[in-house]
């Protein structure tokens, strides 16, 4: 008696854990299964050479180092005050510097040409031979000297522009700033959109900012934490580098004759 053959297998089983193909661990496979007879698949590497795999902890420690790709540049640690120009002072000194120099150079000329000096400078050279140190004109002039020079070097070290408010920096290659006044305006329209409030008044400083608002109805405590919350907020929105105090004075409008 004759057992008839089983019929094949619908599909292949699956193969052991030891025996999965080579492919699966980065080798070529032992025959032509699993490829193409045309070649590697294409973005394959042709040499059977594996392909690197940039982990998580290796982007990582790449932006740490700023050799790999990573996120955008982060905020300046210090971001300092935008400095003027200073136009004016620059164009007064120069015109007076100028207008000294070129009236000197005339009379010693003339003079030179036997002419006689102007009525300034002997008057001048006179006081300057005969008057004492302590002469109140000499002390004048000397304290004049003084704060001119004085208010050139103050000038010269400190940045100016007072008007705008530097903001943070969330790229290196760009510096933004704010205006004091559409700061205020800002943060005033923040305010009157509390609940209670008739005005306010707004005022920006460098390191500073006061609130003065009038509430005609509910009490004035809740009012004023309506406000101080609103307008924190609205100044946390600005995104200043430096932000400014906030002070928050709320009392009742005064009443009409």
């Amino acid at each position: 008696m004759t057992t008839p053959p089983e019929p094949p297998p619908d599909h292949e089983p699956a193969p052991a854990p030891g025996d999965e193909p080579t492919r699966a661990r980065g080798g070529a496979p032992d025959g032509s299964a699993g490829s193409s007879p045309s070649g590697p698949p294409r973005g394959a590497p042709s040499d059977g050479a594996r392909v690197p795999v940039l982990t998580d902890a290796d982007a990582d420690a790449d932006a740490d180092a700023g050799t790999g790709p990573g996120p955008g540049p982060g905020p300046a640690s210090r971001v300092r005050r935008f400095w003027s120009v200073r136009r004016i002072p620059a164009a007064v000194l120069a015109a007076l510097v100028l207008g000294g120099a070129g009236l000197l150079l005339y009379d010693v000329a003339a003079v030179r040409a036997d002419r006689t000096a102007m009525a300034w400078r002997r008057e001048l050279a006179d006081g300057l031979a005969t008057r004492p140190l302590d002469d109140t004109w000499v002390v004048v002039g000397a304290a004049v000297a003084v704060v001119l020079g004085l208010w050139l070097l103050i000038l010269a070290a400190t940045p100016g522009l007072r008007a705008i408010l530097p903001m943070r920096r969330e790229h290196a290659d760009v510096r933004a700033g704010l205006d004091r006044e559409a700061a205020a305006l800002a943060l005033r329209d923040r305010a009157m959109e509390v609940s209670g409030v008739q005005s306010v008044r707004v005022r920006v400083g460098r390191s500073k900012v006061a609130v003065k608002a009038a509430s005609h109805f509910r009490a004035l405590d809740e009012v004023r934490a309506d406000v101080e919350a609103a307008v924190a907020a609205g100044v946390d929105e600005l995104a200043l580098a430096h932000p400014p105090a906030l002070t928050v004075r709320v009392a009742r409008p005064p009443r009409k004759a």
